[in-house]
Order: structure tokens, then sequence, then C-alpha cells
């Protein structure tokens, strides 16, 4: 096994660790989560809800297990500019503008990972 492909591992499970919990815990509490996208003024928020869970939960462990790696690191780095931008943008409260930039950087890691591809010790590896 190359360093490589063990610095990569590592890296999908710390990308994924932070979206799994996260789906899992806006589908299995899709009413509060559904009132804090009201809130936000966010469309059908309940749809959302389950739209957002499902991308974390599956996106997450797409990652994780390094399964169409290239396409969900894009997809939820996407997702995490766009959560950004719908639930940190806000310029006069630094704790926000902190989450704002940590979800920016979280981003260029999947960029990185879509990029670079999941490595050897994966699904993608391991189907050709």
């Amino acid at each position: 096994m190359s360093n490589n492909a063990l610095v990569t591992l590592v890296s999908r499970i710390l990308l994924s660790i932070l979206f799994i919990p996260a789906g899992f815990g806006k589908l299995t509490a899709i009413g509060a989560t559904g009132g804090y996208f009201a809130a936000k003024g966010l469309p059908l928020p309940e749809v959302t809800a389950v739209i957002v869970g499902l991308v974390e939960l599956l996106g997450g462990l797409a990652v994780l297990v390094g399964f169409q790696t290239r396409y969900a690191a894009i997809l939820l780095g996407l997702f995490t500019i766009a959560a950004a931008f719908v639930g940190h943008l806000v310029p006069w409260d630094m704790a926000n503008q902190t989450n704002f930039f940590k979800n920016l950087a979280i981003a260029g890691g999947f960029f990185v990972l879509a990029q670079h591809g999941a490595g050897a010790l994966s699904v993608d590896a391991k189907r050709g």
C-alpha cells in the first residue's frame, strides 16, 4: 500500500465524517430541519430537508467508501458552497463568517478529491 493511497483514504474519511451524521440527523428530524429551513426562507422546507439529508448522507457514504467518488465530491463541493451562502453569510457575525470560510475550505478539499480520485483503497479502484 502506497502512502498516497493511505493519505487519500484518510482524507476521504475526514471529509465524510462531517456529512454522514449531518445527513442522518436531518433525515431523522425532518420537522425540525424543515423548520430551520423555513426560517432561512428556503422553499418547500420539508422537501428541501429530505433532499439535503439525502445529499449529505448518500454523498458522504459514497466518498467514505470511494464509490463514484469524483461525482460525489463535485456534488458535495457545490452543495457545501451553497450551504455557506445560505447558512453562514452573515458578515457582522464572526462565528458565521468562520463557518462560511470553513465551508469554502471543505469544498476545496472535495474539488481536490474530484480531481485526484478516490485512490487505490476504494470501490472505484476495485471496479476498474
